[in-house]
């Protein structure tokens, strides 16, 4: 259950696609979400208070500044919110002596590996967002080693704005798409990302901390693909629900700049995840069919332009459980 009470799992992020996936998929779970103006990381001494207020068990921070392009000229504001914030939850849990989950991202490494990045790979961001994440990551693990940080990649929802979203509004326009098909990575449902998360806030609940359960793991969609690839997908199973079918050309990364650059290959190496808490996220493409059928039950769909969606039910959560 969501609510007011004291206690319980304190989720930051009120309004970004995680902290929805978490709320629906709590059941009856103790879970207060947070956001703006409330839960602020550009007033980061009033987050203590908060805190205290709530006096909660566990704290999942899914608050970030994730603008890619904007955070070149953001700077400031994307560490307030990456790092500097991050740092006051994992000052004030270690002072309460509760856990720490804490989000990152795929974007700290520089994709030039070749291969999925295992968590102790060295990380080399290319670009202010990424660096701002590493910074975070940083600052949680240096105050405090009873804080989880799992780094995720190319998350999507049911509900507002994301690139599986962009891509079915533009096929309901266009007759054909130009979409970047030489960097990979690893989709990640929000609502297999929520499941993961409370799967290892059960496992603290009922084991305790344990030393093993310290420092990052990796928490993404199992398999890969690339951007045209999954706008491909996307596409395609929208046309089970009536949407046109436009052509999807794939290009270079050269033939879209951006104002900053992305990983070439960003695909995260999660057994680590399962090793340590039996936890692992479906196939990619599973977790896509079961967010378009959610998209298209939503009777907001293709009504409000690029937001398109807004509004319905995130996917069900699912969690594969290793034997």
């Amino acid at each position: 259950m969501t609510g007011g009470t004291q206690g319980g799992i304190l989720v930051t992020g009120g309004s970004g696609q995680l902290a929805r996936a978490l709320a629906a998929a709590a059941g009856e779970r103790c879970l207060r979400v947070v956001g703006r103006p409330e839960c602020d990381f550009d007033r980061v001494l009033s987050l203590p208070a908060l805190l205290a207020a709530v006096r909660p068990s566990l704290v999942i921070n899914a608050a970030a500044h994730t603008a890619v392009d904007r955070a070149e000229s953001e700077k400031q504001a994307a560490l307030r919110a990456n790092r500097d914030g991050p740092a006051v939850l994992a000052a004030w849990c270690t002072a309460a002596g509760i856990p720490l989950i804490h989000v990152s991202t795929d974007y700290v490494f520089d994709g030039a590996k070749g291969a999925p990045y295992a968590e102790d790979d060295a990380t080399n961001p290319i670009g202010v967002y990424g660096a701002s994440k590493l910074a975070g990551e940083r600052a949680v693990l240096a105050t405090y080693p009873r804080a989880i940080v799992l780094r995720t990649s190319w998350v999507y929802a049911a509900s507002g704005r994301n690139f599986v979203l962009t891509m079915l509004n533009l096929a309901r326009s266009r007759d054909h798409l130009r979409v970047v098909a030489d960097q990979k990575g690893c989709p990640t449902a929000a609502g297999d990302l929520a499941a993961a998360i409370l799967g290892i806030a059960d496992i603290l609940a009922r084991e305790g901390w344990q030393d093993r359960f310290g420092g990052v793991f990796h928490a993404a969609g199992t398999g890969w693909t690339t951007w045209h690839g999954l706008a491909r997908a996307a596409i395609m199973r929208g046309g089970a629900f009536g949407l046109p079918q436009p052509r999807v050309e794939a290009i270079t990364t050269a033939e879209f700049p951006t104002p900053t650059r992305r990983p070439a290959d960003s695909r995260l190496d999660c057994s680590r995840l399962e090793q340590v808490f039996g936890l692992r996220l479906p196939p990619w493409e599973d977790a896509l069919g079961r967010t378009i059928a959610g998209i298209f039950g939503a009777s907001t769909f293709g009504k409000d332009g690029a937001d398109a969606g807004a509004g319905g039910r995130p996917a069900t959560a699912a969690v594969h459980r290793a034997a």
